[in-house]
C-alpha cells in the first residue's frame, strides 16, 4: 500500500527540476576572492527558495526587497542579477561619513562663555569686575517703557507712594538706565481736506510722526479759511506749517493742491496753492482781542464712537467738542469798529490713536469683562498689568505747535494760548509740560446730567435752565444728527454713571457729582 501511494504522489512530477534543485543545494561552495569580507547574509532557507521557484520565473517583492544581495532592481549594478560577479565591499576604502538631519547650532560652552573658568566660577555667578550693580546685563531684554500714569495726585495710592522714602541716587540712576533716549518728537502733516459735518465745515489733517506708526488726526474748525480773502477783523487762519512748506524743488502746484496746501475752497474754477512767503500773517496783524482758539485733545474710542457703546461718553464728547468749537465767537465792543459782532468758531480737535487710555482695543475689551465682574475701570486696567492711564500727549503738543497753537514762544504762533475742553486736570498739566500755554480749561458736562437737571427745573419753575442744548434736545427719543454714532443725543445708563463716578473719585476729574442725582 505505501509503495502505491509513493508512486501515485510522484507520478506527475518533473524529476529533472528536482534534480537541478538538489544539485544547487548540495553543490560545492563558490570560491571567495581574497581581501574580501565574508558575507553576513542569513543562510538560504530551502523552503523560501522552493516557494520562490514554485511561484514562477518572476522576481517576488517579498524576496528581493529584503536585501539578500545588493543592487536588487538596479540592472546597472554589477552583481544584481548574477551572484558570481558580486565582489563585496573593499575593507581598505574609507566609508563616507553620514550627516544627521539635525545639527546642533549651539556653540560649545567655552565659546559662549569665554570668561567662564575656574577663576571666575560659573556663567551665572556675578562677575567680579562688575562694579555697578544697576547696570543691565546684555542677555536680559529691556523692560517695556510705560508712560506715566494719569491717576490724580490726590489718589490714596499716589499719596502713599510719595510718602515712602526714596533711595536717591540708586532709584534715579536705574530709571535713567531703563528709559531709552528718544529723539525729539517730530510731526509732519501729510494731507489736508475739507469735510462737511453736521455742525459745519472742518478741515481734516493727517499726521505722521517719528514715535509710532499710527496716523494721528487733527480736525481744524476754521470756516474763515473757505474765503479767498480775510474779513474786516483779522483772525489768523489755523494752518499746518509742515503741510504748507515747500517739500522739494520738483513739486508742482498741483502736487501742493492735491495734498491740501491750498487757499479758499477748491472747485473746478478755483485752484489756488498756498504761498508761504506771501500769505502767512504777520504778528503785527494779529488781533489780540479775539479769544484764544478752543481745542480738544480726544483719544480714539471705537466702542463709543462707532458702535454707540454707553459704557463711556467718548462718542458724546467728540460730537460735543465739534459743536462747541463751531459756535460763533463774540467780539469785544472795543474791537468791532462798526464791524460784525461775532466771527465763525475756530479751534482744533486733536484725535490721537490711543484706544482704551493707551492700552489698546484688545485689553480694553478684556477690561470690560472685568468690569462686569464688579471692578471699576482703574482696577480692571491694573489687573491686566497696565496702568490706570497710559496715554501720552507729546504728539498732541507737536501737532498744536505745527498748527501755530503752541503759544507765543513757538515759531509761527498765531495765538497767545488755547482754551482746552476737558475735565481732566492732568491733561492740562501734560500739555503745559509740552510747551502749550493753556489760558482756560472749559468743562464738559455730560448731556445726560444736563437732561436730569432740566427735568428737575421743569418741576420747579423758579429754577432756570442755562444750556440752550437742553431746550433744543429735551426729548431723547428723537434722533439728532451728530458727528458720531450717538450723534446729538445723550449717553445714559447705569454703566455710564459708574464710569463717570470712577473718573471723579479715582482719577481726579473735575465734574459736579451732584448733577448725577435725580432728586434735588
Amino acid at each position: 500500500m505505501p509503495s502505491v501511494l509513493h508512486h501515485t504522489h510522484f507520478a506527475g512530477c518533473d524529476h529533472d527540476s528536482d534534480a537541478a534543485l538538489l544539485d544547487m543545494l548540495t553543490g560545492p561552495t563558490l570560491p571567495t576572492p581574497k581581501n574580501v569580507l565574508a558575507r553576513r547574509d542569513s543562510a538560504l532557507d530551502p523552503l523560501l527558495i522552493a516557494a520562490a521557484a514554485a511561484s514562477g520565473p518572476n522576481v517576488t517583492r517579498n524576496h528581493y526587497h529584503h536585501d539578500f544581495f545588493p543592487g536588487v532592481m538596479l540592472p546597472e549594478a554589477e552583481g544584481s542579477w548574477d551572484w558570481t560577479k558580486f565582489a563585496g565591499a573593499d575593507p581598505s576604502a574609507k566609508p563616507e561619513r553620514r550627516r544627521f538631519k539635525y545639527v546642533s547650532r549651539q556653540a560649545p560652552r567655552r565659546q559662549r562663555f569665554p570668561s567662564a573658568g575656574p577663576e571666575n566660577g560659573k556663567e551665572n555667578d556675578p562677575l567680579k569686575h562688575e562694579t555697578d550693580p544697576l547696570k543691565l546685563a546684555d542677555n536680559i531684554p529691556h523692560p517695556k517703557k510705560r508712560r506715566p500714569s494719569l491717576i490724580s495726585p490726590s489718589s490714596p495710592h499716589i499719596a502713599e507712594a510719595k510718602s515712602r522714602p526714596k533711595t536717591a541716587p540708586a532709584a534715579e540712576s536705574l530709571a535713567a538706565l531703563l528709559e531709552p533716549a528718544l529723539p525729539p518728537v517730530e510731526v509732519k502733516c501729510m494731507a489736508r481736506t475739507r469735510i462737511p459735518t453736521p455742525h459745519g465745515p472742518a478741515f481734516l489733517h493727517l499726521y505722521h510722526n517719528n514715535r509710532d506708526s499710527k496716523e494721528h488726526l487733527a480736525m481744524v474748525i476754521d470756516p474763515a479759511q473757505l474765503a479767498d480773502k480775510p474779513g474786516p477783523i483779522v483772525a489768523p487762519a489755523i494752518r499746518s506749517q509742515t503741510l504748507d512748506a515747500v517739500w522739494s524743488e520738483s513739486e508742482t502746484e498741483m502736487d501742493r493742491i492735491t495734498r491740501g496746501a491750498y487757499v479758499g475752497r477748491l472747485s473746478p474754477t478755483s485752484q489756488h496753492a498756498f504761498d508761504p512767503s506771501i500769505e502767512t500773517p504777520k504778528p503785527a496783524e494779529l488781533n489780540k482781542d479775539i479769544p484764544s482758539p478752543l481745542i480738544r485733545i480726544h483719544s480714539e474710542c471705537f466702542t463709543g464712537e462707532t458702535v454707540g457703546s454707553m459704557r463711556c461718553d467718548c462718542g458724546e464728547q467728540l460730537d460735543e467738542a465739534i459743536r462747541l468749537i463751531s459756535q460763533p465767537i463774540p467780539i469785544p465792543s472795543a474791537s468791532r469798529l462798526d464791524g460784525p459782532t461775532t466771527i465763525p468758531g475756530r479751534g482744533v480737535v486733536v484725535y490721537l490713536r490711543q484706544e482704551g487710555r493707551g492700552i489698546g482695543l484688545l485689553s480694553k475689551i478684556r477690561a470690560y469683562n472685568l468690569q462686569d465682574l464688579g471692578h471699576d475701570t482703574v482696577t480692571a486696567n491694573l489687573m491686566l498689568g497696565h496702568q490706570a492711564d497710559e496715554r501720552g500727549y507729546e504728539i498732541a503738543g507737536a501737532i498744536l505747535r505745527d498748527l501755530g497753537l503752541g503759544g507765543k514762544a513757538s515759531p509761527g504762533a498765531i495765538s497767545e494760548g488755547v482754551r482746552v475742553l476737558t475735565n481732566n486736570p492732568d491733561k492740562v498739566e501734560a500739555l503745559e509740560k509740552e510747551g502749550v500755554k493753556v489760558v482756560e480749561r472749559v468743562s464738559m458736562i455730560p448731556r445726560s446730567w444736563k437732561n436730569r437737571q432740566a427735568q428737575l427745573a421743569a418741576k420747579k419753575p423758579t429754577m432756570e435752565t442755562t444750556s440752550p442744548w437742553i431746550v433744543q434736545h429735551e426729548e431723547e427719543h428723537e434722533k439728532v444728527a451728530g458727528a458720531t454714532f450717538i450723534g446729538g443725543n445723550a449717553v445714559h445708563g447705569e454703566d455710564l454713571d459708574k464710569y463717570l463716578r470712577t473718573k471723579v473719585v479715582r482719577m481726579g476729574h473735575i465734574l459736579p457729582l451732584w448733577m448725577m442725582e435725580t432728586d434735588a
